[in-house]
């Protein structure tokens, strides 16, 4: 519900601050004064786009404030999903610099313009002769016979199973597109895992490789080494054999002094590593020889290993070693895959099942309520004027394959105005008069069953008078109580209907022509509607029609 709009330096509107009651808002005022003005004005904040030429004053921005109570639109998600502050009182703005660039706020948080559009359609439903895209939209038309119908219930139901159904969908698509990629991938993959599979690669191998390849093209040098080390060590006059003898000088003065004590002791223990040593050198000797087929057979292996370091562009052995290992996952990881798809296809035939169940369900509902709908529409139409009017309503029911969250009927809405006219579609055949007249109808039947948005009729009254504009404001005044309306109208029979009046008039400020507007008490609101009935120079018979008009409504 809109509770207040504030409008600054737009067309020839400076400063304006309009409240609107909850229920039947009436605007009337001279031609030219800016009724439509107005309406622009709030398109603005709805997600319209802006222009610099429309500033009052070039010099200055623009700047359209609507203050909304959205309590009851259950909009807490929207706001959610678009980081926004909900707040039950919310407040969008929109801003347009002299350079023709605008800003759009709500709550004072950033918004693009999309978003802005978007919260904006689930607030205000503004309708015209000129906006009948609403009217010829599948959603609403859905939307509007399963109000009418009653099928929440089957509509949620329905909508469980798509959602289920979609999400399954779209998994299996990305699975059966991961898959289709690492196809692609997978024989070169398999080849690469088989060429190391079969090298047989241990892990700390590569490095004793080249280890006791060192070893065996330095056995000579090593072996020499050794055995000067092993005569130091053991020969005639060597370190064990003068260890030995200063072992038994210490045992001849063992005994006198600690301290000797354990320097016998320490010489004891150096002795005994010695004698280890040498007979460590020893062995590694014996065993140290020049072989050329064991250095033949390493070095081709350690060819190998760096063959397949060099294709893969590793430099370690581990490196290679942990690339087999996941190519040998990539490998599990395709036949996991192709598990995956096959129970993903198992689940999505259940799925689809149950959607196509629900789907036809509903649709069974939408059509067991078409006659009904369409006699009530007929009714309503012939009670505001349009006695050989009617509305078709022609359902399909498709395949689950192209259903929709609103369900699998396609639907089209078929309308003749006169008798013997063959029915078409609603952009094709209706006036902007009877559109208007036909949205009227419309939303007066759904208004008790769903919360709607503030509904804006612009120029409804355009082609009737008499007694079907007394009706026409009858059909407002009704809906009035159950929603917000602004109608902007010239006729006295629908002003008069009205629980709130806002009169809107010209002006001059420095100068220029500004618009004006205010709501008019009970006095000048019967002079208004008696200068509506007889003009300017208000007769004693037009003020005795106007009380008489208000005191019917």
């Amino acid at each position: 519900m809109l509770r207040k709009l504030t409008v600054r330096n737009y067309a020839i509107i400076d400063h304006l601050e309009i409240a609107f009651s909850p229920s039947l808002n009436i605007i009337t005022g001279e031609t030219g004064a800016g009724k439509s003005i107005l309406l622009g004005a709030l398109s603005l904040i709805l997600g319209d786009r802006a222009e610099s030429r429309s500033l009052f004053d070039e010099s200055e921005k623009c700047v359209v404030e609507g203050v909304f109570d959205i309590a009851a639109y259950g909009l807490e998600s929207f706001f959610g999903e678009n980081d926004l502050d909900f707040e039950p009182t919310t407040i969008i703005r929109r801003e347009i610099n002299t350079a023709g660039k605008s800003r759009a706020f709500v709550n004072d948080t950033p918004v693009n313009l999309p978003i802005l559009k978007q919260l904006g359609a689930q607030l205000v439903n503004l309708h015209s002769q000129h906006e009948t895209l609403e009217l010829s939209s599948a959603s609403f038309q859905l939307q509007l016979l399963d109000t009418m119908a009653a099928n929440d219930e089957p509509l949620k139901s329905y909508q469980l199973h798509f959602r289920q159904y979609y999400r399954q969908r779209v998994l299996l698509d990305k699975l059966e597109s991961q898959s289709m990629q690492e196809v692609g991938d997978l024989d070169y993959i398999n080849y690469q895992y088989q060429e190391l599979e079969e090298a047989s690669l241990q892990t700390g191998e590569y490095e004793r490789l080249e280890g006791e390849l060192k070893l065996i093209e330095n056995a000579e040098s090593i072996k020499a080494a050794l055995e000067r080390i092993s005569q130091v060590l053991d020969g005639e006059q060597a370190a064990t054999s003068l260890l030995t003898t200063a072992q038994q000088a210490f045992r001849q003065v063992s005994g006198f002094d600690n301290e000797l004590d354990a320097l016998k002791e320490r010489l004891q223990s150096a002795a005994i590593e010695v004698q280890d040593i040498a007979a460590e050198v020893g062995r590694f000797a014996d065993k140290t020889a020049y072989d050329p087929e064991r250095q033949q057979e390493i070095t081709e292996r350690l060819n190998q290993w760096n063959r397949l370091l060099a294709k893969h562009h590793l430099k370690t052995g581990d490196e290679l070693i942990a690339l087999r290992e996941q190519l040998q996952a990539k490998i599990s990881g395709a036949d996991q895959i192709t598990q995956d798809i096959a129970e993903a296809k198992k689940q999505l035939i259940l799925y689809k099942e149950l959607l196509e169940q629900a789907g036809k369900a509903l649709s069974e509902n939408r059509k067991a309520q078409i006659t009904v709908i369409e006699k009530m529409v007929a009714d309503r139409l012939s009670y505001v004027g349009m006695p050989d009017a009617r509305l078709m309503v022609e359902l399909q029911l498709q395949a689950v394959e192209n259903a929709t969250i609103e369900g699998m009927d396609k639907v089209r809405f078929l309308f003749s105005a006169n008798k013997g006219s063959r029915p078409d579609e609603l952009k094709r055949i209706a006036s902007g008069g009877e559109l208007s007249r036909l949205m009227l109808v419309l939303k007066s039947l759904i208004a008790k069953s769903t919360a709607l948005p503030t509904l804006i009729f612009d120029e409804i009254d355009t082609g009737v008078s008499g007694e079907v504009a007394h009706k026409v404001g009858q059909v407002l005044q009704e809906l009035g109580e159950q929603h917000q309306v602004i109608s902007i109208t010239h006729l006295p029979q629908i002003a008069s209907k009205g629980q709130y009046h806002l009169f809107v008039y010209k002006g001059l400020h420095n100068g220029k022509t500004v618009s004006r507007i205010k709501s008019l008490d009970s006095e000048e609101r019967t002079l208004e509607i008696a200068k509506m009935l007889g003009g300017e120079k208000v007769s004693d018979a037009a003020l005795h029609n106007a009380k008489e008009l208000l005191s019917l409504s």
